[in-house]
């Protein structure tokens, strides 16, 4: 059991630090909205005595680790099994209609990364899966042999942000054609083939885009990101906040609008005074992204990418 959870949490100090303001001396109630294998929800438990935490996974499997992981803190932890964007309905469900904090780590975790049979990492042959719930939806398989070129280069470009999207998707297409993928050695071969000489020298494992673009595709990823990031912000108390964590710059930019959005008066430009209304509902708490430090990095290399963003209600949530 302790191996299962060896895995660091990113920036851990940094977000209770964050979350201190809302959550310290009160009996509060937060959302872990992407619990995985429990780690930031632990150091939250651990940190505030008077927390009551909700715990949102879709990937059953992480459900059960962190419940195990977890389970010394008896009723002050509720484990859902959800999508995050699906928040309000578990609120509702629950008989709350505001919580005190919000917590989202995006992205793949590192129990899904290490489990073989799931297909997220390149590094390892394994089944084209890359479902976070492994008990619905299509996997990555079923997008590289049904998908038409035209959308596999969308996908490519827009979420794996690949130069090369047109020349990898001419080669899928020709291989699919020979037979249908259905492990990822195969497809990473082919990325390799695919990509310029002078890229792979340069550009990171030539699988890294395509596989990260595979996986936002297959889990809807940033579709139900900005969904969820309203939703979280619409639950929020006067004086609660939300801590996001984002790995690349597509989630790092629905969050920052998200609260950019909230963060700023609509009251027209030139009037004397704000109107009554039109002020802002957030603060805006971190100075753009924060980053994690050398040291962190050194120790937790997960970290090197992370973007972490905070922002605090300041007003009610408009009607």
């Amino acid at each position: 059991m302790a191996a299962e959870f060896a895995h660091v949490p990113v920036m851990t100090e940094r977000v209770l630090e964050l979350f201190a303001p809302a959550l310290d001396g009160r009996a509060a109630v937060a959302i872990d909205a992407t619990t995985g294998l429990g780690g930031h929800s632990e150091a939250l438990l651990t940190r505030f005595p008077r927390l009551t935490l909700i715990g949102l996974d879709r990937d059953p499997h992480a459900l059960e680790r962190s419940g195990a992981r977890l389970a010394k803190f008896g009723d002050r932890v509720e484990l859902v099994h959800a999508v995050y964007d699906t928040l309000p309905e578990v609120l509702d469900r629950l008989g709350l209609s505001r919580v005190d904090g919000v917590m989202f780590d995006l992205g793949v975790s590192s129990m899904q990364l290490d489990a073989e049979e799931r297909g997220f990492a390149y590094a390892r042959d394994a089944p084209l899966d890359m479902r976070m719930d492994p008990t619905t939806g299509q996997t990555a398989a079923d997008v590289l042999n049904t998908y038409e070129p035209g959308e596999l280069v969308r996908i490519l470009r827009d979420y794996g942000e690949e130069r090369f999207a047109q020349r990898i998707v001419k080669a899928i297409v020709a291989e699919r054609a020979r037979e249908p993928f259905d492990r990822s050695e195969r497809l990473v071969r082919l990325l390799y083939d695919a990509v310029p000489a002078a890229s792979r020298r340069t550009g990171g494992h030539p699988a890294k885009r395509t596989f990260q673009a595979l996986r936002i595709e297959v889990n809807g990823e940033l579709e139900v990101l900005r969904r969820a990031v309203p939703a979280a912000l619409a639950a929020l108390s006067v004086g609660g906040r939300i801590v996001l964590e984002s790995y690349h710059s597509l989630e790092d930019r629905i969050v920052k609008q998200a609260l950019g959005q909230l963060a700023k008066s609509r009251t027209p430009p030139g009037l004397p005074v704000e109107l009554p209304g039109h002020g802002p509902e957030l603060k805006l708490i971190t100075r753009g992204a924060e980053k994690a430090s050398e040291a962190e990095i050194e120790q937790n290399p997960r970290a090197a990418s992370v973007r972490l963003r905070v922002a605090e209600r300041i007003k009610e949530a408009d009607a």
